[in-house]
């Protein structure tokens, strides 16, 4: 069998062309640099900005990292849509080419659904895609998706494919749902990934398998260090303290989103201005908001390592 993805990786960010179609060369170029860095890769996700992608032009970046040789056994594509049919051709896609996994978002515009509904459609999707090397990560996000993924719904797909239901991400921000998943499922091979580095040292102290998370876009080298070392290091909790801090600078509401601001922090120390953009409904830093980040992160002494 081979070699389950695990680590830290990067739901990539997706530079943007002046006409706001997706710039290959630079999506690229950040993919190798972050695989330089020892990241994996997990290209639409939220912080991709995925659902502002149509299925053609993920598809098309997906070739894209294909045509450039990038390692798919260290790619996990987000190929959750609200469609199962367009979850089915992404998630095709993905196993076809050799992808390590796909994140799976949960169809999201309706709420309150039922678990039966949530069963019913993952199934559909394991079904029609129909390939033994098919391995999903269901992906609980609440606070966006508003719907999430229940212990009761993994318990009942890990027992109709256990061999394809292979973990999860948890981007809930609440530690004590993850190790509730942790608690009922880590020990029978489900790989929880916590979607916040804030929480890998205690994500990998309970059997997690690692982090995916935004600011991995830009701060990779730390935090897997701590991945890498969570069990050695006499300063496991400093290294753990000094990666929140960077994500406290992002993640401040004083931006208007996190994904403007990690663009914006490529931007600043790529010398890029080509990196702000992000597509709307979102919107870029404004020129104030861009210089309080640069000095934010230089009064933490925080380094692009290039």
């Amino acid at each position: 069998m081979t070699q389950r993805i695990r680590g830290v990786l990067a739901p990539v960010l997706t530079p943007f062309k002046a006409d706001l179609s997706p710039d290959r060369e630079r999506f690229i170029a950040h993919c190798k640099w972050l695989l330089s860095q020892n990241c994996g890769l997990a290209p639409f996700g939220t912080t991709s900005e995925a659902n502002s992608l149509s299925i053609e032009e993920r598809s098309l970046l997906l070739d894209a990292l294909i045509a450039a040789g990038i390692d798919l056994s260290r790619v996990m594509p987000g190929t959750g849509c609200c469609s199962i049919t367009e979850t089915v051709k992404l998630t095709a896609e993905a196993v076809k080419h050799g992808c390590a996994g796909v994140l799976m978002l949960p169809p999201f515009y309706y709420k309150g659904v039922s678990e039966e509904g949530l069963y019913r459609y993952f199934s559909e999707v394991v079904q029609r895609v129909g390939d033994a090397r098919l391995k999903i990560y269901l992906y609980h996000i609440p606070p966006v998706a508003m719907v999430g993924i229940t212990t009761g719904l993994v318990e009942r797909l890990l027992k109709a494919y256990p061999d394809t239901i292979a973990g999860m991400k948890d981007s809930s921000g609440d530690w004590n749902n993850t190790k509730l998943f942790l608690d009922a499922f880590a020990k029978t091979g489900f790989d929880v990934f916590v979607g916040s580095e804030s929480f890998l040292l205690a994500n990998m102290r309970n059997g997690g398998a690692g982090t995916i998370s935004a600011t991995a876009n830009v701060n990779p080298a730390a935090v897997h260090k701590l991945y890498r070392e969570w069990d050695t290091a006499d300063d496991a909790a400093q290294q753990q303290s000094k990666l929140n801090v960077v994500r406290e600078v992002f993640s401040s509401r004083k931006f208007p989103s996190m994904i403007a601001a990690l663009k914006q922090s490529i931007a600043i120390y790529t010398d890029d201005p080509e990196w702000t953009r992000v597509r709307p409904p979102l919107v870029e830093l404004t020129p104030e908001q861009a210089r309080t980040l640069s000095e934010e992160l230089s009064a933490i002494g925080f380094r692009w390592r290039k």
